[in-house]
This record gives structure tokens, sequence and C-alpha cells, in this order.
């Protein structure tokens, strides 16, 4: 089938109908299904006991928090579509999820719990503590939860409450002794307090005791309600629809849109209900028929309810104070292996730009690529800009913010470049789901300090990671610019792998400055000489890329493909991936989440490998790797940026691939490609079958093999030459 006549059948936001045929659907995976096989390999990671207890709690809230995000993001879509699979792939999605969410429960009920009392601590139902224990847990009650809670009823003569997005509420039947009848109650146990309340009366030194909120809250309601006689509670959360659609082509201000977009949000279709054991079938029955859902939109969980209520224990101090556990096994141990949590990581800094080093002259001297959060990202990023914004050679500052965090030190840098009389100007992505309101604070806190503030080009999402800095110098002005894979965000540069450029070529700083003319003024499409820019130029290269690699392999050349991406979906690249494989060139594929791609299919994709890797960082970065005719893969080209091989990220956003040009800067991309090829520890690799299958370490070595990519490349950044 052509890529014309897939994207034909290319549905609301890239999702691709199945009614396909021909090469492509051949080897189509479901995008949804392949979300779960990634929270699946998640959820794996709290399974797994080589994972250090904490970890494996932080992993459980991670899972709940993935399946939040993809029901609110994507269960709407899928009840819209229109073929006649729509309903075979729901009932598929809940199947997978039941499964997934009894052995989360299990994992926790079963190990994770234990394993957590027996270093000390205790998670406890009310039921389960002394009475000095509840008696305390009520002074707590009375001072410390009692006066956020908003006790209500509801019936003929009371509302309905307004029950809010992913909000978790007590719900009950309550008689009133002077009254004849029942009527339902409901208490909403409050998000903005601690999860956990901790109870010490009787408790060892060194060890905790803690009880959920909700439990709190159910041991002491009869204070709420005073004089009724309540039933048994209920406990329940729900969930709602996300996807609000914004007119792009109205006259209002965008920022205006957006915050109606926002609102709009709280009043979103339920998508989800979800009750913890023991709810009573007729308040189960009553909200079920109030937000209009049927019975497979109803979820009876086997355990918790809201395991993200767990972040709260994953952030207890560690490692144990304690004897660690031993390991299971004879496989080789990470050095955190037996205690709580993972050994605290901090990120090397970044030898070009050690403390008292000119970051510009360094700049100057070659180009520096950084890998964080192997690499430090505040000595490197934050200091590039705070550096721009104290130095009187600076005459402009600018920058794309996507999302960026809370306290963000960027914009204080920005705001201190205003005042200073510099050029200033951000484009910010308001339209980042999630973090819209906090995107438009920050827009607004720059505009009072007088730097220029845009909100993109009309109808695209800017989703680019870019800074450029212009410096008077003494031949004249000068540009320095960061062309990275993450975030402006100093929060999840500790987390998450990404990659980042810092340089002062021209050939690509030219084409930087012509992209924030466009962003921030109002012009056709930059003509970009080196970089890649979407929706412009960038599929179109990345094509051209892949046909060259088939042609040198037609031709007797080396050929071959890297590519490291989140996720893999653009059925016109599949397509050019099928050819090359079919002509023979070798690929790899290192895909975090979902790979709509099957490889192993003989005839199509025979020549493809597509591996996952799940571990201590998110895999974030975007490199590509085409060997160029040349059999060292140093002499190939190499490419970083913040596009996924996605249909959204190629044709609706505005997203920029940089080549990376010295070899120094290919050897760190080459090394870091190939430790994750060579991951045996996290690395799970995808079959023609269509799933995923985790790979065993081996059992000696220090490298990725038995350590995982993750421990190796910390292991290098420790010894790197200075």
């Amino acid at each position: 089938m052509s890529a014309a006549a897939v994207m034909a059948s290319v549905g609301d936001h890239g999702v691709l109908n199945k009614e396909l045929s021909g090469s492509v659907s051949g080897v189509w995976l479901d995008r949804d299904l392949g979300w779960l096989d990634f929270n699946d390999r998640v959820l794996a990671e709290a399974l797994d006991d080589r994972t250090p207890l904490l970890e494996r709690v932080k992993f459980l809230a991670i899972f709940t928090s993935n399946l939040d995000e993809f029901y609110m993001k994507r269960v709407a879509i899928l009840r819209s579509r229109s073929n006649p699979d729509r309903a075979k792939l729901l009932a598929q999605v809940r199947e997978r999820i039941l499964e997934s969410q009894r052995r989360q429960a299990e994992c926790f009920s079963e190990h994770v719990a234990p394993g957590l009392a027996r270093h000390g601590i205790h998670l406890r139902r009310w039921d389960d503590l002394t009475k000095a224990q509840q008696d305390e847990a009520g002074r707590y009650f009375d001072a410390e939860i009692s006066p956020a809670l908003t006790p209500l009823v509801f019936g003929p003569v009371h509302a309905f409450p307004f029950l809010s997005n992913l909000s978790t509420s007590l719900a009950f039947l309550l008689y009133d002794p002077r009254e004849e009848g029942m009527r339902y109650a409901r208490v909403k146990v409050p998000a903005a307090l601690k999860q956990w309340v901790s109870v010490e009366d009787g408790v060892p030194a060194g060890e905790r005791v803690l009880v959920p909120l909700y439990e709190a809250i159910r041991g002491n309601i009869h204070k709420l309600y005073s004089g009724m006689k309540l039933t048994r509670t209920t406990l329940f959360r729900l969930t709602r629809d996300s996807e609000v659609e914004m007119d792009d082509d109205s006259d209002e201000p965008v920022e205006d849109l957006v915050r109606e977009q926002v609102r709009l949000r709280r009043y979103e279709p339920v998508v989800r209900l979800e009750f913890a054991p023991g709810a009573n079938p007729s308040i189960r029955e009553m909200l079920r028929e109030r937000f209009e859902l049927s019975s497979e939109d109803i979820y009876d969980l086997p355990g918790e309810l809201d395991y993200t209520s767990l972040f709260q224990i994953a952030g207890l101090p560690g490692p144990s104070p304690l004897t660690p556990l031993a390991p299971a096994g004879p496989l080789p141990v990470p050095p955190s292996a037996g205690l709580l949590k993972d050994t605290p990581w901090n990120p090397m800094p970044v030898t070009a730009f050690h403390s008292g080093h000119d970051v510009f002259a360094a700049i100057r001297a070659g180009d520096v690529l950084v890998h964080h959060p192997y690499e430090s990202f505040e000595d490197s990023v934050e200091h590039f800009i705070a550096a721009a914004a104290a130095d009187p050679a600076t005459v402009a500052v600018k920058m794309t913010a996507y999302r960026i965090g809370d306290d963000t030190p960027f914009v204080k840098s920005l705001i201190q470049a205003a005042e200073g009389g510099k050029q200033v100007a951000c484009a910010i992505e308001i339209k980042a789901r999630f973090d819209e309101e906090r995107n438009l604070h920050w827009a607004a806190e720059l505009e009072r300090a007088g730097a220029h503030v845009t909100f993109g080009v009309q109808g695209l999402k800017t989703h680019a990671k870019l800074a450029l800095v212009v410096r008077k110098e003494a031949l004249g002005l000068r540009s320095y610019v960061h062309i990275g894979t993450g975030n402006y965000h100093v929060r999840t540069a500790r987390l998450y792998a990404d990659i980042g450029l810092f340089t002062c070529n021209p050939a690509i700083t030219r084409d930087v400055v012509r992209l924030f003319h466009y962003l921030t003024g109002h012009s056709q499409e930059p003509e970009c000489a080196v970089l890649l820019v979407a929706p412009v130029t960038m599929r179109p290269r990345v094509l051209a890329l892949i046909t060259r690699e088939i042609a040198n392999r037609r031709a007797g050349l080396p050929a071959r493909i890297v590519a490291k991406m989140n996720q893999l979906e653009d059925p016109e690249i599949i397509e050019a991936l099928c050819e090359a494989s079919s002509a023979g060139v070798p690929i790899d594929l290192i895909v975090r989440g979902f790979c709509c791609l099957r490889p192993g299919v003989e005839g199509h994709t025979e020549n493809i490998r597509v591996r996952s890797i799940v571990g201590r960082f998110l895999e974030h970065s975007r490199i590509f790797h085409f060997a160029a005719g040349a059999e060292n893969p140093v002499e190939g080209e190499f490419f970083i940026g913040s596009a996924d091989w996605m249909y959204r990220n190629l044709s609706n956003r505005v997203e920029v691939v940089t080549p990376i040009l010295v070899v120094s800067g290919k050897e760190k991309l080459w090394t870091i490609l190939d430790t994750c090829l060579r991951d045996r520890r996290h690395g799970w690799v995808l079959g023609a079958d269509g799933k995923y299958s985790q790979l065993s370490p081996e059992r000696s070595g220090a490298g990725p093999e038995s350590l995982g990519s993750h421990e190796a490349l910390m292991e290098l950044a420790r010894h790197k030459p200075e």
C-alpha cells in the first residue's frame, strides 16, 4: 500500500485504523495495545526482586499514573472510532488492564508490603491499629484532616455533587433517625493532604507505621455525621476524558482559548469508575447510571484503589537503617541491590564547563555534547542561560519552552536578562497538555519583566528544544545555541536520559536564528540548510536518508540504520523502513514506548530488530544514525533532536533535529547506542508475534550485558577522562 493510501486511513490524532492491506498493514501493531505493553514493562520493574524495594514501590505508582493518563487521553478516541474493530479493541484493552491490575495488586500485597514490613515500614489498615494508635490518629484527624473535608449528602433535596477528575471518594448510605428513608452521602479524600498518616504510639525506634488517609477518614467518619447511622463505606475513584477540542481558527487570543479549554476539561465526560473491594452494589449501580457508563467502564480493583499514593512511601529516606535483604539468585548484582533505594546518583560535571571556565570560550573551542542525567544539567544548560543573562556582552537570549516545571531557574535568568536591557524572547507552548496553566503563569511573569513572549505558530505545537544566545564580540555578533532532546525542566533532567548540543557553528546557528524569527514573527516556513525542521523538511529529509541507505546497500556499500526514540508510529516512515529491510539494510530500533512496526516478518521486516529499555532513568533521547556508506559507525551520520517518528511530530508540530558534525560527539553517541543495544539487564526485545521478551543478563562482567545500560553509562561518566 502506498504511503498516501496509508495516510488516508489515519484518523484523528494520527491513529491508524485497522482496515489496511498490503505491506504496511502486514507489519502494523496497534499503538494502544503497544502502549499497554510499555506500561507492563514498567510494572515488570516493580515485579522484579532485583529492583530496590522503595523503587518497586515507585514503579507501582508510575504504572497507575501512566494508566490514568492513558484513560484520560485515549479511551474517548478509541470509542469514537467508526471501524468494526472498535469493540474488539476496547475489549482487548480492558482484558489487558484487568490482568495487569491483578498482577500489580498481587505484587503489592504479597511481596512489596511484606518486604517493607521486614525493613520496619508497616502499612496498616485502620482496623489493624491498636486502640492507642487509633486514638492518636483520631487526634490527627481532628486537627489536620477534618477541617479540609466537606461532608455531603445528595438526594431529592440535595443536588448530586461535582466529582473532579481522578478524585477519590468515600460514599455510603446515611439514615437520619428523625426522618424516614435513606440518602446517599459522600466525602472526598483531599488530594492536597498527605496520603499516608503516620502514627508513633508503640512503634519501635527506627520503624514506621502508616495508615492510608482514606482509612483515617473512614475510621473517623462518624464525627462528620454525628447522630446519623451510616452503612459500610464504598471507596471509589473516577476518571474524566481530557480531550477538549480547541478552535484554532478562532479570532480570540490563544491564551484565552487555552484557559477556556482547561476550564472545560474539568467537566468532560467520565470514562472510568474504579471501586475498591467491598463496594456497595446499590452505590456502584447508582454511580454507573449517573455517569451513563456501561459495565465495561467499571473496574473492581483487587487491591489498592490508587497506587499513586505510594509516591509518598517511595519518597521515604533510604537506604534502609536495618540489615539489607540478600539479593536472590546468582545473577550480577548492581551496586544498589539489597538496599531500599537506588544508590544516589549525582550527575558528573561537564569537563568543558568546569566551574570558573568561560562557557562561551568552551563552545568556541569546539561543539560540546552532553548526556543527562549522567552529566550535569545544572552545570551545562542552566549555566549556559544564567551566564548569558549576566554577561554584559550578551545582546539577546531566546528560548523555546514546552514543559519547564515549577520554580524554574530559566525564567529567573530570562527575567534577569530582560531587566538588564537584553533582548529576550520566549516561544512558550501553552497547549502542552496538563502544563497549560503553569506555562500561562510563566508567560505572564516574563511579559511583566519586559520579555517578548509568543505562543508559537497557529495550528502547530512548538515541541522543539532550542536556546539561542547572541553576543557582541570583537569580530561582530556571534550566536551560540543549545539544541536538545528533552525539556528545559530541572527536575526531569535528573530522571530522564536526554542529549544536548552546544555549538556556535555558523551553519547551525544561522538556521536557529531563522527559526526563531519564524516562531516570534509572521513569515513563511524558514529555509534551513542544516537543521531538519518539522513540519517542513524533517519528513522528506528522513525519508531521503533511509532511501540513501537502500541505495548504498544495493551498490554493495556499508548500510545500516540505528534509531532511538520514544515511540514509532508514522506509517510513511514505517513503509520506508520496510523497504530498507527488504533491500537488506540492517536496522536496529531502540523504542522505549509503543512501536507500531512488527519486526521479523519475512519479506518485509526480517532485517529489523526492535528493543525497549525500561529502568532507573526514563529513556527520552532521540538519536538517529545512518551508516552513509562507512564501515566505521563514527564515520557515518548522526542526528539528535526533539522528534519521535510519529505522525504528530513530523506533521503537526514544530520540531528540530540537528546533525552532530564533530567526531567527539559522534563517538559519544555511538557509545550510547552501542551500550543500549548490548543491555541485557533492562532490555526487552519485540518479536515477530508482537510480544516483548525480557532479556537475561550475563552472569559476570561490568558492562551493559550484566549491569544494564544505566549502570554502565554511570560507570563511564564516573571514569571519563578530564
